[in-house]
């Protein structure tokens, strides 16, 4: 079983869910269909993609239904193509329909990131940049979403505001600069016995200079720096610590900017731009 079904977030997710679609009853099905109505029904990919939440479909049929029997044919993390049967129920031909649109709402929008993941995964290939998702998700659906880019073969960022330190440009500035933003950071994380990863976000070379005069840092972002100011800021830097670039880079400039030698390419598009993959289930 998935790990994510352990989760209690994910699990609440899926009930809310049913209370939005289901309600008080899948009226329609139980009106015009026999009670006793036994069937067989497959769930088709339309287009092609990456498969990504059949687990997902595996647990909800069964919610619904745990005399349903469910099949999948195709593992989470596979190419699809258009037409493909990606899985197998039998059983209460009501329990199905009632499941139907809340299998598909989950499988359609995570196949969706996985698919957009690989895409700019494919891009990078023979490059030692790494991309990152980031927390510009759909709320309630973080940990699904970034299992998706995972899927995909992308990596993620930190899940939330609790694993990791991010000072990003608003917190320099309310903080009053980056000397204090991580001396301030450096006292707090000793002060609470916290062990979390720093990561600083920069605005110029000369913001880049800052940092490293400081020092006690994971990682640097470079926010909205051109290829050019990239590579200088990659060269600056020169291994003493992870480099992350990220603002407005698209899957048509990516390898332009991975070419510079960051180590890391966070970008939100694999989670907010999402185009859903098309399925659809049939009876049999």
């Amino acid at each position: 079983m998935n790990a994510l079904l352990n989760n209690p977030l994910v699990i609440g997710l899926i009930e809310l869910a049913f209370k939005e679609d289901i309600g008080d009853g899948d009226h329609t099905s139980m009106a015009c269909i026999e009670s006793s109505s036994k069937g067989r029904s497959v769930i088709v990919a339309k287009e092609e993609g990456i498969l990504a939440g059949a687990f997902l479909a595996d647990y909800i049929f069964k919610k619904i239904d745990p005399c349903l029997l469910f099949k999948q044919l195709v593992p989470d993390g596979s190419k699809v193509t258009n037409e493909q049967v990606v899985m197998e129920i039998e059983g209460s031909s009501i329990s199905m329909l009632t499941a139907e649109r809340t299998v598909l709402n989950f499988i359609q929008r995570l196949s969706g990131i996985a698919t957009q993941t690989q895409m700019y995964v494919s891009t990078l290939k023979g490059l030692h940049t790494q991309i990152l998702d980031t927390r510009k998700t759909t709320p309630g659906m973080r940990m699904l979403e970034k299992w998706a880019v995972e899927t995909g073969g992308g990596a993620n960022h930190r899940i939330g505001l609790y694993d990791m330190i991010l000072i990003k440009d608003n917190h320099i500035d309310f903080a009053g600069g980056i000397q204090p933003a991580l001396e301030r950071t450096h006292a707090y994380l000793k002060a609470h016995k916290r062990n979390l990863k720093i990561e600083i976000e920069t605005r110029s070379l000369n913001e880049v200079e800052q940092v490293l005069s400081v020092g006690g840092v994971n990682r640097i972002m470079l926010d909205n720096f051109s290829p050019e100011l990239l590579k200088e800021a990659v060269l600056l830097i020169n291994g003493r610590y992870e480099t992350e670039a990220s603002g407005g880079i698209t899957l048509q400039t990516l390898r332009t900017y991975a070419e510079t030698g960051v180590d890391f390419i966070s970008s939100g598009a694999l989670t907010h731009s999402v185009k859903s993959l098309d399925f659809s289930m049939r009876a049999v």
